[in-house]
């Protein structure tokens, strides 16, 4: 007997629609699963067998072979072993041909029967809305994700004898669909981030991560242990606007498919703080694997990522940030595969001057000119050329330290940058285009014009600083950004001075 049902797997970022076709026919007594199976689906025929049994159903010796159509997509995942099992029971004739049909299925089955949790379920549930189909199973720890995906009725099960009685009597009370409205998840947080107001001193560092927090520019900062540069950083993601409901829905997507979601919750609502540490492979942190997932830096989508002890990171993992930070996204090319994954993240770096730290103060400084140079050339032009803002940080006095001594808190911050979000929404509304940090060549010369006296004193900053053309781009885009932070419609002066101010000193990575 045949039997059609219907799951998906992922792929990227995107899922597509799998028929498990399931074939019982007399003759040798074999389990076969064919179309490009992996491991875990391959382990999946032991599984199925003992959780069957374990529920009173025993499949009689017979020729059974299982197709997963389209048959040349590589697939492996544990989500297959509730299709596979309903596809069989189908055909035993446990279940009524008609009952499961238009219905996706999706879970992990133990041992017992239950009905575990899997990955990637809301881009699989999209998907399914996408091609027309009204319902899916799902794990019941996935059952809130899926649930805020409109259009379809997520039904969540923990254990396989619910979707039996389910399939059976079609009596909709066993399994409730669950309906859930995102944007009623988008309330006040417990989760606290550190406030701005508590980093004494450093008014520079804060005022360049105002700028890239508003443009959405990418930030170095150097400077001796203990200045506060993961201080800054790590407060940086509490001036950041609030996640719009579409954003919201990438993040829970690539955490859905990294396997990060925790259990029961819909929807991330909160922007992520990624901070690596040194020791992680170029491989970790892009994405990757035999089983393809995605890595940091799409973890940090719409997010931060920090990467402190910047110069300690591998090259190859350093290099590794050059397309994302270009093209915001990953593109990951193997022999079996090949997937993009989204990177569109805000690069924060911190790093020391020298080893120890203390360069240029060769009163505590004892690093030599050749550790020096060995230590900051790990970074390549090509990289310092793609980070926006440069900002060094110095040990501040201790008057800066006294109790009551005011500094600008995180709320103040926002203003700042929620202003030139508010600008840069306006002007770039239907382009394509999201922050001035994405504006490209063409672009600039479209929504950053220059008056006479501004566009001389930039032809005076190109040649004087030895500027290259990305170079010069950078300053002007950073110039927008800083007019959008004032309410300024137009480019001045004092803007383009500012943003130059902020570009990476090379001579101090010779």
């Amino acid at each position: 007997m045949f039997t059609d049902t219907l799951t998906a797997t992922v792929n990227g970022i995107n899922a597509i629609i799998v028929h498990v076709e399931t074939d019982i026919n007399q003759g040798l007594p074999i389990f076969n699963i064919v179309g490009s199976p992996g491991q875990e689906i391959k382990e999946s025929r032991d599984r199925i067998r003992a959780a069957l049994k374990n529920a009173g159903i025993t499949i009689p010796p017979s020729r059974i072979t299982i197709n997963l159509s389209p048959g040349d997509l590589k697939k492996d995942s544990t989500s297959f072993d509730l299709p596979i099992a309903i596809g069989l029971l189908t055909a035993l004739e446990y279940l009524p041909m008609d009952n499961n049909s238009g219905i996706l299925f999706l879970g992990e089955i133990g041992l017992n029967g239950e009905i575990r949790s899997v990955r990637g379920v809301l881009p699989i549930v999209q998907a399914a809305a996408r091609e027309g189909i009204k319902e899916c199973i799902v794990p019941i720890d996935n059952a809130p994700e899926g649930s805020i995906v409109p259009g379809i009725n997520v039904r969540g099960a923990s254990n396989i004898s619910e979707i039996i009685d389910y399939l059976i009597s079609k009596d909709e009370k066993m399994l409730k669909a669950i309906h859930t409205d995102p944007s009623t998840l988008f309330e006040n947080s417990d989760e606290k981030i550190p406030d701005f107001a508590e980093v004494r001193g450093q008014e520079r560092a804060k005022r360049a991560s105002v700028i890239s927090a508003a443009g959405f520019h990418s930030l170095l900062m150097t400077g001796p242990p203990g200045a506060g540069k993961s201080m800054i950083a790590r407060r940086i993601p509490g001036i950041l606007p609030p996640l719009s409901l579409s954003e919201s829905l990438e993040l829970t997507a690539i955490h859905s498919i990294a396997g990060l979601m925790p259990p029961g919750k819909a929807l991330i609502t909160k922007r992520s703080f990624q901070a690596p540490h040194h020791t992680i492979t170029s491989h970790a942190l892009s994405g990757g694997g035999p089983n393809p997932r995605p890595g940091i830096i799409s973890l940090a989508h719409r997010s931060v990522l920090f990467l402190d002890e910047f110069t300690e990171f591998s090259r190859d993992a350093i290099e590794s940030l050059r397309q994302p930070l270009e093209d915001k996204k990953i593109l990951i090319s193997r022999v079996r595969y090949s997937v993009e994954y989204p990177s569109d993240f805000l690069l924060v770096c911190a790093m020391n001057p020298c080893p120890c730290g203390y360069y240029p103060d060769r009163n505590r400084c004892r690093c030599t000119d050749n550790e020096i140079k060995r230590y900051l050339g790990k970074i390549s032009g090509p990289i310092l050329d793609r980070i926006d803002l440069c900002t060094e940080l110095k040990n501040i006095d201790i008057s800066e330290m006294k109790p009551g001594k005011e500094s600008m808190s995180s709320a103040q911050m926002s203003e700042y940058v929620c202003r030139a979000r508010s600008a840069q929404e306006k002007r770039y509304k239907g382009t394509g285009l999201r922050f001035n940090a994405d504006l490209k060549a063409n672009d600039i010369e479209k929504y950053c014009i220059l008056g006479d006296e501004e566009q001389s004193l930039a032809e005076q900053l190109y040649r004087q600083l030895n500027l290259s053309a990305r170079s010069y781009h950078r300053i002007l885009r950073v110039s927008r950004t800083i007019a959008d932070m004032e309410g300024s419609e137009a480019i001045k002066k004092v803007h383009i001075l500012e943003a130059a101010s902020y570009r990476p000193d090379f001579d101090y990575f010779k």
